[in-house]
């Protein structure tokens, strides 16, 4: 009797570290990015998985949801499709989504006992996502923990942190002038804000994720300017204003050359200098380029056509 009462005590004080918000630091810290596929393992398993049953809670404030039950998944949740009991019992989540982070458990029944103490999992979910407005870009990368927990809190007493890196592998910090990097207390999230420049087209970003100092995963993110099919639109755009002005650099010359045998048969001699020069203007804010001809025709300058790229 003094046993059981000891064991629901023990329940009783682990539950409420778990209402009331603590850390809970003897739990196993797995980071996985959006996307990819995870296994959470199961230490205190028994053999052929028979007795094993997978608790998850993301909310601590609310009922754990059963997803396993005596080694027979549940097929009344969400995403039971993305899940799946390896042959050591641990729990696979296929195509994570930022929606799979919170608290998982590990429990052993035999004859409706429960066997030993829970195997606690905290499953953490790094994701990057975009936000373009004109020129500028602002790259939001965020990791997705068990709710009612601030990331200070992870900080302190995981040591978690996030940070953004170039593509030269150098960790960016809160001093860089070009860019602007942003904390929250409340979530584990960075934002990455640039503006969008020839030199950081098609440029790759890492967000990462240490804990206790060593790297566990990270996500890449290429930046682009536009979409495959204004890219295609510009680069045509950019073939035809090639050919004028090939056109011109051969034009012009054989144009001025008649001019001058038909001034001389005339019995006419004159100087005539006349040339052609292309400018590029520099992007402006919609991120588009202008090119502007402009002949010059005995010092008057005058604007033929301008295109835009």
């Amino acid at each position: 009797m003094a046993e059981k009462y000891h064991f629901c005590l023990l329940g009783l004080i682990f539950l409420s570290s778990l209402l009331t918000g603590s850390s809970g630091g003897d739990g196993a810290h797995v980071f996985i990015s959006s996307g990819e596929n995870v296994s959470l393992c199961c230490n205190n398993s028994l053999p052929d998985c028979k007795s094993t049953t997978w608790n998850y809670n993301r909310f601590r404030h609310l009922a754990a949801v059963e997803l396993i039950a005596l080694g027979i998944k549940k097929t009344d949740t969400e995403r039971h499709e993305r899940l799946s009991l390896r042959s050591d019992c641990s729990l696979n989540i296929k195509n994570v989504s930022k929606e799979d982070c919170g608290f998982y458990s590990c429990r052993q029944y035999v004859n409706e006992e429960q066997q030993g103490t829970d195997a606690c999992v905290y499953l953490h979910v790094l994701h990057v996502s975009e936000i373009s407005a004109g020129c500028s870009v602002t790259l939001s990368c965020q990791l997705y923990s068990i709710d009612q927990v601030s990331c200070d809190d992870w900080i302190r007493s995981e040591g978690i942190h996030l940070f953004w890196v170039n593509q030269a592998g150098v960790k960016l910090m809160r001093s860089d002038s070009i860019y602007q990097i942003l904390f929250s207390s409340d979530h584990c999230i960075v934002t990455l804000n640039t503006t969008f420049l020839i030199e950081v087209h098609n440029r790759e970003w890492r967000c990462a994720v240490t804990h206790r100092n060593q790297v566990k995963t990270s996500v890449t993110y290429t930046v682009k300017s536009s979409d495959p099919v204004e890219t295609e639109v510009s680069r045509t755009l950019f073939r035809v204003i090639v050919i004028i002005v090939e056109f011109a650099v051969f034009a012009v010359p054989t144009v001025i050359l008649l001019q001058i045998i038909c001034a001389r048969r005339a019995g006419e001699f004159f100087s005539l200098t006349q040339s052609a020069t292309i400018f590029k203007i520099a992007k402006t804010e919609d991120c588009s380029s202008y090119y502007y001809f402009f002949f010059f025709s005995e010092n008057k300058e005058k604007t033929l056509t301008t295109l835009k790229k």
